[in-house]
C-alpha cells in the first residue's frame, strides 16, 4: 500500500489537466489533417476535440470547486457541481452530434472528393492511441473518486476512440473507391456521440435528482438485521454524492433501553456501516418502540422512569381479565399532599393510557428523605447490644447466617443502622428478603430508638 496516497481532489485535477493538454494537441492535428484531406469525418472529429478542450477545462475548474468543504450556504458540500457540469457537457455533445449528422446526410448522395494521404492516416492512428490511454485513465480515476465530471470526460474519449476508428475505416474505404464512405463514417461518429450523450444524461439526472446508488439501500438494511439492539428500520434515505453516498437512517430500538444504551447502538451501527462502506455518510437516529415481549411490570417501571419517579413494591394482579396494579410511590417528604396527589394521579393516568384503560391502578404515597443527615457513630456498647440481638434472631432463621459488619450511627430522628449477612448463592431472593426483613423488625422492636436499619445479604 502507498504510504502517502494522492488525495482524490489532486488526482481529479491532474487527470483533468492532462485531458485538456491531450485535447488541444489532437484538435490541432485533426483539423489540419481534415482540411488537407477534405474528410468530413476527420473534420467532425476535430470539431469534437475542440469542444472537448472547453469541456475538459470546465471539468478542471468544476472538480476543484466540487471538492470545497461544506459551509453554511452549502451544508451538504459542493459535489453537485460536477453533475451540473456533466449536464452541460451532455448538451454540447448532443448539439455536436446533430450538427455532424446535418452536414453528413447530404454527402451521402453527393460525396466530396478525398485526398487522404499518410498525414491523415498518421493523425488518426495517434488519436486512437491517445484516446485509448486517456479513456482508461479517466475511467479509473472517475470510478475511484466518484467524479461525475471525469466520468463525462471519460465518455467523451470513449466516443473519440470509436469516432477515430470510424474515421480510419472511412478513409480506408475511400482509398479503396467506396463512394460516400467518409459521409457514412461521419454519421457513425454522430450516432456514437449521441448515444454517449444520452447515457451521460441519464447518469447525471439521477445524480441531480438524488437517486440512491442501485441496490445500496437493500444491502444496508440486510447488514443492520444482524446488529444487536436494532429492532427494525424506520426509514432509510440515501443519495449519491461523489464516490459515495449520504443520507439519513432511522432505527427502531427497545424503549426499555436507557439513553446510554441507545447511544451505544447508534455508535455500533455507525462503525459497522463505516467498515463496509467507507464512503457512506449517514445521520443515524433512533426511535423507541414497545416490543412484544414486554411484561406488565416492565411497562409500569418504564412509565415511572420516564416521569423520573421512584416506585417500588409493584404488585400485578389479574382478575376476571382485568389487570390491577398497586405500587409505592416515593415523593419529596417536604411536598404538600395536594402536589403529591397530583404526581400520583398523573402516574396512574399514564399507566392507564399505556394499557388502553384496561387496568386498575392504585398508589401508596411515601415520603422520600431528600436531605443529608449528619451523624456520628453510636456508643460501642449500644452497637454491640444491637449485634447480639441480631445474632440471637439469625440463629433461628433457615437461610441467613454469618452476621457481620454491624454499624450504628446517631443522627436526625434517631439511630440508623446497617448490617451484613450471608446466604447460599442459589437461595431465592424473595425468601432471603423475607428473612432480612425479619431481622430488621427484630432490631426496631428491641430498640425503639432505631429510625431505620438496612440489611445487606451477600452470597456465601
Amino acid at each position: 500500500m502507498n504510504a502517502n496516497p494522492v488525495p482524490d481532489a489532486q488526482r481529479k485535477s491532474q487527470a483533468a489537466l492532462l485531458s485538456v493538454a491531450a485535447s488541444t494537441g489532437l484538435t490541432i492535428l485533426k483539423l489540419a489533417a481534415g482540411l488537407a484531406s477534405g474528410s468530413l469525418a476527420l473534420l467532425s472529429e476535430g470539431a469534437h476535440n475542440a469542444l472537448d478542450i472547453a469541456a475538459s477545462a470546465l471539468t478542471f475548474f468544476t472538480v476543484r470547486y466540487a471538492d470545497k468543504p461544506a459551509d453554511d450556504e452549502h451544508p451538504f458540500g459542493h459535489a453537485k457541481a460536477e453533475a451540473v457540469a456533466a449536464l452541460a457537457q451532455t448538451a454540447v455533445l448532443g448539439a455536436l452530434a446533430l450538427g455532424v449528422a446535418v452536414v453528413a446526410v447530404p454527402r451521402l448522395w453527393a460525396p466530396a472528393p478525398l485526398q487522404a494521404g499518410g498525414f491523415a492516416f498518421a493523425v488518426v492512428v495517434v488519436s486512437l492511441v491517445v484516446d485509448a490511454g486517456r479513456w482508461r485513465t479517466l475511467s479509473r480515476t472517475a470510478r475511484e473518486t466518484g467524479s461525475d465530471a471525469l466520468a463525462a470526460d471519460a465518455l467523451h474519449y470513449a466516443g473519440d476512440f470509436v469516432g477515430a476508428a470510424l474515421v480510419l475505416a472511412g478513409l480506408l474505404a475511400s482509398r479503396l473507391g467506396v463512394n460516400g464512405a467518409d459521409a457514412y463514417a461521419a454519421l457513425g461518429v454522430a450516432m456514437f456521440i449521441g448515444v454517449s450523450a444520452a447515457r451521460l444524461a441519464l447518469r447525471t439526472v439521477d445524480s441531480l435528482l438524488d437517486a440512491a446508488p442501485a441496490g445500496l439501500a437493500d444491502d444496508v438494511r440486510r447488514s443492520l438485521s444482524g446488529i444487536p439492539g436494532v429492532e427494525g428500520v424506520d426509514y432509510l434515505r440515501l443519495r449519491r454524492i461523489g464516490a459515495g453516498a449520504a443520507g439519513e437512517l432511522g432505527l427502531f430500538v427497545s424503549r426499555r433501553l436507557p439513553l446510554e444504551g441507545v447511544d451505544a447502538i447508534r455508535a455500533r451501527v455507525g462503525e459497522a456501516l463505516k467498515r463496509r462502506w467507507p464512503r457512506l455518510a449517514l445521520t443515524i437516529a433512533a426511535t423507541s418502540r414497545a416490543l412484544d415481549d414486554e411484561t406488565v411490570l416492565e411497562r409500569v417501571m418504564l412509565i415511572a422512569a420516564r416521569r423520573r419517579l421512584f416506585v417500588h413494591h409493584v404488585t400485578i394482579q389479574r382478575t376476571d381479565g382485568r389487570i390491577a396494579v398497586s405500587l409505592d410511590l416515593e415523593v419529596d417528604g417536604r411536598m404538600e399532599l395536594g402536589r403529591a396527589h397530583d404526581v400520583a394521579d398523573g402516574l396512574e393516568k399514564a399507566i392507564a393510557e399505556e394499557f388502553a384503560g384496561g387496568v386498575e391502578v392504585d398508589t401508596h404515597i411515601e415520603p422520600m428523605e431528600t436531605r443529608e443527615i449528619f451523624g456520628e457513630d453510636a456508643d460501642p456498647a449500644l452497637t454491640a447490644a444491637v449485634e447480639a440481638c441480631l445474632n440471637g434472631r439469625i440463629s433461628r432463621l433457615k437461610l441467613l447466617r454469618d452476621l457481620h459488619h454491624v454499624r450504628l450511627r446517631v443522627g436526625g430522628a434517631g439511630l440508623y443502622g446497617v448490617f451484613h449477612c450471608r446466604a447460599d448463592r442459589d437461595a431465592p431472593i424473595d425468601a432471603v428478603h423475607a428473612e432480612v426483613d425479619a431481622l430488621e423488625r427484630c432490631a426496631r422492636e428491641s430498640f425503639p430508638r432505631i429510625a431505620r436499619i438496612i440489611g445487606h445479604a451477600e452470597p456465601a
